[in-house]
């Protein structure tokens, strides 16, 4: 899990293993990740894109970059949330993320919210 608070945007991510999607014969291993976006400073904010980097066992990196996240680009007023879950697939049963999204004030201001690494780790893969 993974915690971070940039400008007021508070971002904790939680990933899990999804072997129902996953062959490990195959190399592919599969997880979710779940979101949550708080706007705990005081001043709404938009999230406008993601950039997500994704780093494998064997140090193989993905970068991933898109308008808003799961279709939607959230304007949180303070106090709000937003969540969602989203996946990723890797080659090794073990590796990382990180990234940030970038935020939008109504005063045309913007910043890049980091979101703080996580492991994506199948259970036992490790032992």
């Amino acid at each position: 899990m993974s915690e971070t608070t940039t400008e007021g945007i508070h971002i904790t991510v939680e990933s899990f293993y999804l072997p129902d999607q996953s062959s490990p014969r195959q190399g592919r291993f599969a997880f979710a990740y779940k979101v949550r976006i708080a706007n705990e400073g005081e001043a709404p904010a938009q999230l406008r894109s993601r950039h997500w980097v994704i780093m494998d066992g064997n140090g193989e990196r993905q970068e991933v970059r898109g308008e808003g996240v799961v279709g939607e680009q959230p304007l949180l007023q303070p106090g709000e949330k937003f969540e969602y879950t989203s996946g990723c697939l890797i080659k090794t049963p073990h590796g990382a993320m990180q990234g940030s999204y970038r935020m939008l004030r109504e005063d045309g201001t913007a910043f890049d919210a980091k979101i703080a690494p996580f492991s994506l780790t199948q259970p036992n893969a490790l032992n």
